[in-house]
């Protein structure tokens, strides 16, 4: 299969995956609307499914519109809307997401505040009642619902989601991802600056701990489109630096590139 064949596909099952989560479906219950098995619309949705025209039009008709629609402007790539920030604890994922979501007039969102909402219990709850598994479940579901959702957005994401395959698979998608890189000092700093006492409580070794945690992730973290080392540049210098970075792929509301000023500047 060509490169244009493959655009065409990923771009089908984009619209397809975008269709479903907007209807609030399982890919169990489209299978179900569609006769077609579980397997085959996970590679439908991941470009990797060479579907039919009558398998098309079955599947268009379990989501109620038509197999036309779904293959109108599949030609045309997405404007990007999505700005994930991935790194551990004390990266700047939120302090940096909400200034330069200022400056892209975007939505600033918390992944972990759509897991506390959809379980409707705090993270240190989720672990304890239900384990790591559990999160990483509710996590999958609260990505997919905010990368459907419409308008830019600046994305903060939990430290662990680049351990979820599939997650950080779905992630690198449909979004612009960007480590942001600390070193470990800076890390154990500003989570205890901020109050947070969990990685030294009890935890002689801590420091070690997250050393060794960091070694772990940095080549899954480094698999993202974009990295900033923050301990060197600052807040507002990562921010300006992210934000040069993303003129030329980002598509603000109204069109043009984001502002350097003004009202949402940060």
């Amino acid at each position: 299969m060509d490169r244009d064949a493959d655009g065409v596909l990923d771009a089908l099952g984009r619209h397809i995956r975008e269709r479903r989560l907007h209807l609030g479906l399982t890919v169990r219950e489209l299978a179900r609307r569609s006769a077609l098995s579980e397997r085959f619309l996970s590679q439908v949705e991941t470009g990797r499914g060479n579907i039919s025209v009558l398998n098309l039009t079955a599947l268009a008709g379990a989501l109620g519109t038509s197999a036309s629609a779904l293959l109108a402007n599949v030609d045309e790539p997405a404007a990007p809307q999505v700005v994930a920030l991935l790194g551990l604890r004390g990266a700047g994922k939120t302090t940096i997401g909400r200034a330069l979501a200022r400056r892209l007039r975007a939505r600033f969102i918390e992944l972990d505040e759509r897991v506390e909402k959809l379980s409707g219990l705090p993270l240190g709850e989720i672990f304890r009642l239900h384990g790591e598994s559990y999160y990483r479940q509710v996590e999958a579901t609260a990505l997919d619902a905010v990368l459907a959702e419409d308008g830019p957005r600046v994305v903060a994401t939990g430290g662990g989601i680049v351990t979820s395959p599939a997650a950080y698979a779905r992630l690198r998608e449909g979004a612009i991802t960007v480590w942001l890189k600390a070193r470990p000092r800076d890390h154990w700093d500003r989570v205890v600056g901020q109050g947070d006492r969990r990685p030294i409580e009890a935890r002689p070794r801590a420091m070690a701990e997250l050393r060794r945690l960091l070694a772990t992730r940095e080549p899954l973290y480094a698999e993202a489109t974009h990295s900033l080392d923050t301990s060197r540049l600052g807040v507002p210098e990562a921010v300006r630096a992210l934000q040069e970075r993303l003129v030329s792929a980002w598509s603000p509301p109204g069109g043009g590139a984001p502002g350097r000023g003004g009202p949402g500047a940060a």
